[in-house]
């Protein structure tokens, strides 16, 4: 056999990944979406894989309504591949795959049982897809919850917080240092009578004291040149009973793929965070790590909630914008 073909279906057999694929598919016949359960991979990865092995011949697919299912490739696999696989097969003793094993044989016996798709994931449902279940359909959801007053979202972007809050709230200014930011949140949110769209800077607010029930700075404090200034200025522009959340990057020691994205810092230590609240006259309610990506390089995320329980001190600069 030429040393091309050979070394292809090593390659291909030399993925963790497709391993543990080829070796559930060899017991059942099953989708997308059971693998995605019962390996706990995302399901684009999974989805790439599979697409690798039935390219080669290792598994087919059936079509079965909306679903795809699939299974090991026995009556057609090329003869390379299922000589590798014959091989490799009886000695594989690993935890991972038995692991795999045992949830494959817990959803299957739930299918046939006919229990409801939920019931196989109880406990990791937050980590798999179900149609419809997004998290922005999710974010409109909660949003029913709310009923906001005026509204100051610093560090906008092009509006789409501003979007989803906007049936909620008595008012929405949207600011962004960017024109090209300010253009496009105007173009979004065109259609929304209760929010306007200003081009400033999250450093010196362009407006008086106590002016805003809410005030949002959701990832805004990696670009600010002094983040203690930026939460010193939300917290003056609230009014008493007024609250100011904060989404931000926690301390990383990553910066060169952060500056990718114009951070000019690397993140925030919570205690640093809840002492410039603090400082801002502000009670603190929450400032924590409530997040962490599975991606590397796991960029983990705070959530801070912060109220003014009383009137801010007057500011010595007369900053009005109407």
């Amino acid at each position: 056999m030429p040393l091309e073909p050979v070394l292809d279906t090593l390659h291909l057999f030399g993925d963790a990944t497709r391993v543990r694929l080829v070796t559930l598919l060899a017991r059942h016949e099953l989708t997308v979406a059971e693998l995605t359960a019962v390996t706990d991979l995302p399901q684009s990865r999974v989805s790439t894989h599979l697409g690798k092995l039935r390219e080669a011949g290792v598994l087919r697919d059936r079509k079965n309504g909306s679903s795809t299912h699939y299974a090991l490739n026995d009556a057609a696999m090329p003869a390379g591949a299922r000589k590798l696989w014959t091989v490799l097969q009886p000695d594989l003793a690993d935890p991972l795959l038995e692991a795999d094993r045992r949830r494959a044989e817990t959803l299957v016996r739930a299918r046939r049982s006919a229990d409801p798709w939920p019931d196989a994931l109880a406990g990791r449902m937050e980590r798999h897809y179900s149609p419809g279940r997004t998290w922005e359909s999710l974010a409109r959801g909660f949003l029913g919850l709310v009923h906001a007053g005026d509204v100051l979202d610093a560090g906008a972007g092009d509006g789409t917080i501003a979007e989803l809050l906007a049936p909620r709230a008595r008012s929405i200014t949207c600011l962004d240092k960017s024109a090209r930011m300010v253009a496009a949140a105007r173009r979004r949110l065109a259609g929304a009578r209760n929010v306007r769209c200003l081009q400033g800077d999250v450093h010196a607010l362009p407006f008086e004291d106590g002016r805003f029930d809410h005030v949002l700075l959701f990832h805004v404090l990696s670009h600010a040149e002094a983040p203690e200034r930026a939460v010193a200025e939300a917290a003056r522009v609230l009014r008493p009973g007024g609250a100011l959340t904060i989404t931000t990057l926690a301390r990383h020691r990553h910066p060169d793929a952060a500056a990718a994205y114009a951070h000019v810092n690397a993140g925030f230590r919570p205690a640093h965070l809840r002492r410039w609240l603090r400082d801002a006259g502000l009670t603190v309610e929450r400032c924590e790590i409530t997040s962490r990506e599975r991606r590397p390089p796991h960029f983990e995320v705070i959530t801070a909630f912060a109220v003014r329980t009383s009137s801010p001190r007057r500011s010595r600069r007369n900053r009005h914008a109407r």
